[in-house]
């Protein structure tokens, strides 16, 4: 008999937090809000219950949450070496093959991509809370 846990609702949510970061601090560095907008029509790293099912068990969930926080890592690092070209591409297919979309290669987040440094991204999570 084979013992297999299920993913747990903490899983999940971790989950969705990863994609909401990717909204909020990943692509407005390097896409506009016309583009971000856009992944939203297209459901990129979009999560429903049914999609949770493709990955039930704790291995699972584990997966799709390192290849998320792996990806976030590369494209945080600013400049991306080009060592790491194969690495995104593995963590980019685990993800696809959870049937989570995330439609992008490792030339979009290029250095030359890097673009609105003094922009300021209505999908940026706000400074702080205050309200005048």
């Amino acid at each position: 008999m084979k013992i297999v846990f299920a993913s747990t609702p903490g899983q999940e949510e971790k989950v969705v937090e990863l994609a909401r970061y990717f909204y909020t601090d990943i692509f407005p560095l390097y896409f506009s809000d016309e583009d971000i907008h856009e992944f939203e029509r297209l459901e990129v790293l979009h999560t429903r219950p049914e999609q949770f099912e493709r990955f039930s068990t704790l291995g699972d969930a584990f997966q799709v949450i390192t290849s998320m926080q792996t990806l976030i890592s590369i494209l945080e690092s600013g400049h991306i070496p080009e060592k790491y070209q194969s690495m995104f591409r593995k963590n980019v297919q685990t993800l696809t093959d959870y049937g989570i979309c995330f439609p992008f290669n490792y030339s979009q987040f290029s250095d030359s991509k890097h673009v609105h440094l003094d922009y300021i991204s209505t999908y940026t999570k706000a400074a702080n809370s205050l309200l005048l």
